[in-house]
């Protein structure tokens, strides 16, 4: 009977008492741990006191960490009982109306404050932020949804919040834009002419749409030049990855509470917080061989690290402030085109899921603006979710999977991480709905002189 009620179940709530009470570190289980961060002028691996300026030690001891699993703070969990845990959810009717034998999972981020995933590392950030001493946190941030959960986690610990939010996306969103304002943030369009990084850009580039890599730098440029200022990050860093493994924690109970076991598990990548948040637990199981699914990340076209950017040493912001970090790369002064996915826009990727996938534990493969903006709409007419732009990129790539099920008869277990909602997007969806969405094709032109600018080792 109560095999007979899971498959029946649309959804899977966890009680409170459920959410996780530590995060997962795989660093723990790999064969091999990934290559440290240099430091820009020596070469030689960073200290803890050259990350000081920038972070608070128990994140640089996070960060540099392999304890398999960190206790979550007492008052971390209360901030995520306001959201947490959160429902895992059979798309029946995605699978109807695509005549698919597959049994097609997501795991919903949008809940949360903030409308994404990214709450989970920026109420703790702001709280070993806070219990510091510190008064103010800067930031970067591409579609917004990374501003605006820092912005919230700010409020809720009584910290400023500065933002430097990348131009295309700071014209493209102002709702976004105002959440945060409402949370009680400062917010620049990147880049700007407050910083040496920014006013160096604009120099060259009066109208540069802005990147990642520019924002990054301005806010690290400010952090570092006050004492009671520090910086937060919302992906790309091992103990951010690991702050979101919550996502993953709760996703294996929920699916075994379904009586199932996943075929294949697939995640949008930018960054690599939400796949890795999602990817994290389950890559666990798998090594340890309780399991055995394909993992597989997805990135846009237009800004493809994974599938055509190279494994190197290269600096995470556009201004060379950053340490060197082993990862794939575009090139940090790769500026992507301003495509709507603001959140996957960055020329590099985690360091440890670089690593991971070196060593062959995950795929990746890249899709188009268009295409994503397809899978997004007849996502939500069939689930009523509208995704981000930046979860709509594995929406397409699982609703790829489960139409070649339709063809080969395969009943595969797909999970996949729909990370945020669209409500602050819908600017964009009326442009693909009015058919003014172009693709970009990237020319390999552009990829070659990025990386010609590789820094030195």
């Amino acid at each position: 009977m109560e095999t007979r009620m899971a498959h029946e179940a649309t959804r899977v709530l966890l009680d409170e008492s459920r959410i996780p009470r530590t995060w997962y570190n795989i660093v723990a289980d790999l064969p091999a741990p990934p290559p440290p961060p240099l430091h820009p002028g020596t070469r030689r691996p960073v200290g803890p006191d050259d990350l000081a300026p920038l972070f608070p030690m128990e994140l640089i001891a996070q960060e540099a960490g392999a304890e398999r699993f960190v206790p979550v703070p007492d008052d971390v969990l209360d901030v995520y009982r306001l959201w947490r845990p959160t429902p895992l959810i059979r798309a029946r009717r995605l699978e109807r109306a695509l005549g698919t034998p597959a049994r097609i999972y997501y795991k919903y981020e949008g809940g949360s404050p903030s409308g994404s995933h990214k709450a989970n590392t920026a109420v703790a950030q702001a709280h070993y932020n806070a219990r510091e001493g510190i008064r103010r946190l800067t930031t970067e941030t591409g579609a917004g949804q990374w501003g605006t959960a820092l912005a919230f986690a700010c409020a809720q610990y009584g910290l400023e919040c500065e933002i430097w939010m990348v131009r295309a996306s700071h014209d493209q969103k102002p709702h976004r834009r105002s959440l945060m304002g409402v949370y009680g943030a400062t917010v620049h369009a990147s880049p700007s002419p407050l910083t040496r990084a920014g006013e160096a850009i604009l120099a060259d580039d009066p109208e540069s749409p802005g990147s990642l890599g520019i924002a990054i730098s301005e806010a690290v440029e400010v952090a570092a030049g006050a004492d009671d200022t520090r910086y937060a990050l919302g992906s790309v860093l091992n103990h951010v990855l690991m702050h979101q493994t919550v996502i993953g924690e709760e996703a294996l109970e929920q699916l075994a509470a379904f009586g199932e076991t996943p075929d294949l598990i697939v995640g949008c990548t930018g960054g690599g917080s939400n796949f890795a948040g999602l990817a994290f637990p389950f890559l666990r199981e798998k090594l340890a061989g309780r399991i055995a699914p394909e993992i597989r990340a997805v990135e846009p076209a237009a800004c493809p690290s994974f599938t055509r950017g190279v494994y190197a040493y290269d600096f995470g912001d556009t201004a060379g402030l950053t340490p060197l970090l082993k990862m794939h790369t575009l090139g940090h002064g790769f500026v992507p085109d301003p495509i709507h996915a603001g959140g996957l826009r960055y020329h590099g990727m985690s360091p440890l899921l670089s690593h991971l996938y070196e060593l062959g534990m995950f795929g990746a493969v890249a899709r188009s603006q268009t295409e994503c903006f397809e899978a997004g709409v007849r996502f939500a007419r069939a689930e009523g979710i509208v995704p981000a732009p930046e979860p709509a990129h594995a929406v397409a790539e699982t609703i790829a999977e489960a139409l070649r099920c339709k063809e080969t008869g395969e009943p595969k277990v797909i999970l996949t991480a729909l990370c945020g909602h669209g409500h602050f997007d819908l600017a964009a969806y009326d442009r693909y709905l009015a058919g003014e969405i172009r693709d970009f094709t990237l020319p390999q032109e552009r990829i070659d002189a990025a990386l010609a600018a590789l820094p030195a080792r």
